[in-house]
């Protein structure tokens, strides 16, 4: 958020982001484009198997079963933000709030689902628990993989972890803190990370800090997904950045998600596709 959009009144704010995010998608659907086209097999084959797929798959309807719980709840929890560029909303937040406005949606959870489905990675890491619906769909395809996830809120964490109780998700383990000192210690505890998901602080800076952390641990066969890559122009910078650093040699932008490849018979390729 700039200087000049903080000067302005809460309700200006969110007309002005809502605005700009709207010219935004419109401009990621002008480039996006769909399977015909598509040169790379590995690209060709993960857009038609894994991100168009519409079947349904057997932990669908116990996490959307969960979300419609936390829609419906009453309860109130004390949020803790650590520079999240959210800060405008109120501390005090009824968890039919945050699912509301920050839960990853049932497109996009589904989405995390098939591909972790399809990739099968035994080292998961989530940076930005929430409620813990996509950490559900992240950790439901296999029992035996291991999902480290990072929250910063205290209480936010304690209902995500009630809610992997409810789900019997036993592979899940949750820190509690700011993330520019738990991230660096749970990746050093990890013998790699095959799939990465970075969904906490929608910040420049702080998103090409946590791709950094990530790189520590990364292999060829990893997976990075960053969340809200279209949220801000600081954020459109990040991806940006990203998409272009050497070490990756395929990205793929979803609108939403944008996705990051590190094959090295992987000629360097950039694609917009359509989600």
């Amino acid at each position: 958020m700039s200087e000049t959009q903080k000067s302005l009144p809460s309700n200006l704010i969110f007309a002005t982001l809502k605005m700009n995010h709207v010219l935004r998608y419109l401009l990621y659907r002008l480039k996006a484009g769909n399977a015909h086209g598509l040169h790379s097999p590995f690209v060709y084959d993960l857009y038609n198997k894994v991100i168009c797929d519409e079947k349904t798959y057997y932990a669908y309807d116990r996490v959307e079963s969960l979300r419609a719980q936390m829609l419906l709840s009453d309860k109130s929890i004390a949020v803790t933000d650590f520079g999240t560029g959210k800060q405008h909303y109120p501390q005090q937040r009824k968890i039919s709030f945050i699912a509301k406005k920050f839960a990853t949606s049932k497109r996009y959870g589904q989405l995390l689902f098939r591909l972790v489905n399809h990739f099968q990675p035994m080292y998961v890491l989530e940076a930005g628990t929430s409620l813990g619906l996509a950490t559900a769909y992240l950790a439901s395809t296999n029992s035996q993989a291991v999902v480290s996830t990072l929250e910063g809120c205290v209480e936010t964490a304690q209902v995500a972890q009630a809610n992997f109780d409810k789900l019997r998700l036993k592979n899940i383990t949750i820190t509690v803190g700011e993330f520019d000192k738990t991230l660096p210690v749970v990746i050093d505890r990890l013998p790699r990370i095959d799939f990465a998901f970075l969904d906490g602080n929608h910040q420049r800076e702080a998103t090409l800090r946590y791709f950094e952390y990530c790189m520590r641990k990364v292999i060829t066969s990893s997976v990075i997904v960053l969340d809200d890559i279209h949220w801000s122009s600081g954020m459109e910078e990040a991806w940006n950045i990203l998409k272009k650093d050497e070490r990756v040699t395929a990205s793929v932008d979803l609108f939403q998600f944008g996705l990051l490849f590190f094959h090295q018979s992987q000629a360097k390729q950039h694609f917009v596709l359509r989600f």
